[in-house]
């Protein structure tokens, strides 16, 4: 596959992104690869196109495939493994906030649930006791919220993002100004 500078400047660009979220530069980069390829590549394809050693690109094929962010295919008559992205990109934002959630965010519910139980039996302060109650019930709440909105079929869901969008726009930011339209800049020539 024969990279344009637009498709090389967006695969540069998701590897600087990636690492910022906490993945590796380079799973970010095959990720961009594989997002943007119109047909299913081989890790020896990833490998060429990239430049990467073909020890890197298995290390972050298995990556992607623990985040459930790519598939395997394979094709009658090749023994090689074929990837392809997710591709929606809805699907991509809601695969990584299901797995962030459930490495991240559910264990710390769990522990602030019994930590609040140990506060409530030990010499903990009542302001203590207090802030760690507070902080577990917010957590709950956006944990339900999360629920509720992942509940919900696609397109409820993005005419949520859509409608809150406009109220922000509405409401302002915090001096009580509306907040102006961002202007869409012209595509590179």
């Amino acid at each position: 596959m024969k990279l344009t500078p637009a498709m090389q400047a967006f695969i540069l660009h998701w590897g600087d992104m990636g690492s910022k979220w906490g993945l590796n530069r380079s799973v970010s980069q095959i990720y961009a690869l594989l997002h943007l390829s119109p047909d299913p590549l081989t890790a020896e394809d990833l490998a060429t196109t990239l430049n990467l050693a073909r020890s890197n690109i298995s290390t972050g094929l298995k990556e992607l495939l623990t985040w459930r962010l790519i598939r395997t295919n394979r094709q009658l008559g090749d023994r090689r493994d074929y990837y392809t992205s997710l591709g929606d990109m809805y699907d991509l934002i809601e695969t990584v906030v299901a797995i962030r959630r459930e490495r991240e965010f559910e264990p710390t519910l769990l522990m602030l649930r019994d930590i609040q139980s140990a506060a409530e039996t030990d010499d903990t302060p009542p302001e203590v006791r207090t802030r760690i109650a507070e902080t577990y019930e917010a957590m709950q709440t956006l944990d339900g919220w999360y629920e509720d909105i992942a509940a919900l079929p696609r397109s409820a869901q993005i005419n949520m993002l859509k409608v809150g969008a406009k109220i922000g726009s509405l409401l302002g930011d915090a001096t009580g100004k509306p907040k102006k339209k961002k202007k869409k800049s012209a595509p590179a020539s």
